[in-house]
């Protein structure tokens, strides 16, 4: 029997960002098992990459509010998704619904599951309240997020989470542990590869690819990298990707190292690859103390799947997995401990280490961190709720 699926989320690809990559992977892997998947979601924005959605798969996209950067952030933004989410999901069949964050989409979603009498599964890429609270906000929102989160989870049939440690988060809110599927996070093992060509072959640079916000406050790569800039003449810094920090950023960099960083704005995964595959390290942040000491970016399993080394700066958590597989150099939030690990790695680089080590990264990544894999994985969680 075909089962018919509906996916609700204000991202989807072919936007630029690990949810909407992950989302994709699961429609996927929905639809290479025989069932009828519809995602609700967004027109894309103007900086978004030309990609056709995926086969087999009904897409119906809304215009909506968006930030300076395109991102569809902030509670205007969420509203102008989720207000007429209610009309577009209420006339269609389903046999499960699934929904991403925020919790008010999801919790839009579980009371149209509840109109038809049909259950919910809720993707948990993080713990939403976490990033209220990371990112200042009053603590009257903070209590009203918290329980509608709490809400959410205790409303779905069936949680899915990226990580052990979002697992954890998620038990600590109250769900069920029983109702909890950890799936993994993962990258596409077919577009980052160490077959992409690099895309300045010859120039030494650091790069970082993806979002520059609070969570990852990306300023202490730049102020470790002017630490080693007279040192390295030709050496350059590289940002590809938007985000709310990024005009401070830029700031930074004029300041600090004038003419040395630069940034490329939002480009498509393969070109992203070919930047990572061309790099001396890629590098990748998460700021302690906020509520995100748990993430696992997906920006490190996108330079092991080139076979780039990965400069990580943050908590333990995202620098053990660098450590125990040997993907590259994990160091604390410092510039100081940035700068000694730019250090590391371009000796590693001279002495031809790094390439040494291209294909055993790369080999990991595959083994242990493929999206289709996690698509595949999430969708068999999905299908077994909706029967």
């Amino acid at each position: 029997m075909m089962r018919k699926v509906v996916l609700a989320s204000r991202l989807f690809v072919p936007e630029v960002s690990a949810g909407a990559f992950r989302l994709g992977a699961l429609v996927s892997g929905l639809a290479r098992r025989g069932a009828e998947v519809t995602v609700v979601t967004t027109r894309p924005p103007a900086h978004a990459p030309d990609r056709a959605d995926p086969p087999n798969v009904r897409v119906s996209r809304w215009p909506v509010l968006r930030d300076r950067g395109g991102n569809v952030r902030g509670y205007l933004q969420y509203l102008s998704f989720d207000g007429p989410l209610v009309f577009r999901l209420l006339f269609k069949r389903f046999d499960v619904l699934v929904a991403e964050s925020p919790p008010t989409t999801a919790l839009v979603a579980a009371a149209v599951a509840v109109l038809h009498r049909r259950p919910i599964t809720y993707y948990a890429a993080d713990v939403w309240t976490d990033g209220v609270i990371a990112m200042g906000a009053p603590r009257p929102v903070v209590a009203v997020m918290r329980c509608l989160e709490r809400t959410v989870l205790r409303r779905a049939a069936c949680v899915i989470s990226v990580s052990a440690e979002v697992t954890e988060r998620l038990v600590l809110l109250g769900t069920d542990p029983s109702r909890i599927a950890t799936v993994g996070n993962g990258i596409d093992t077919t577009v980052f590869t160490t077959d992409a060509a690099p895309a300045a072959p010859g120039e030494r640079y650091f790069v970082y690819t993806g979002t520059m916000s609070e969570w990852q406050s990306p300023h202490v790569l730049i102020e470790g990298f002017a630490r080693i800039a007279p040192e390295h003449p030709g050496l350059r810094l590289r940002f590809f990707g938007q985000g709310a920090l990024e005009s401070s950023l830029r700031a930074l960099a004029d300041e600090l190292v004038p003419g040395r960083v630069d940034f490329g704005g939002v480009v498509s995964p393969s070109e992203s690859a070919q930047w990572i595959r061309g790099a001396v390290a890629a590098l990748v942040s998460v700021a302690p103390g906020i509520g995100y000491d748990f993430a696992r970016p997906t920006k490190t399993y996108a330079a092991a799947a080139c076979g780039t080394p990965v400069l990580f700066a943050g908590p333990p958590v995202g620098g053990a997995i660098v450590r125990d597989a040997d993907l590259g150099v994990a160091v604390g939030f410092t510039s100081e401990a940035v700068a000694a690990g730019m250090r590391e790695l371009l000796t590693q680089w001279d002495s031809g280490k790094t390439e040494e080590r291209r294909a055993v990264r790369a080999a990991w990544a595959r083994e242990n961190v493929s999206l289709s894999a996690v698509g595949d994985a999430a969708a068999q969680v999905v299908l077994s709720v909706a029967r």
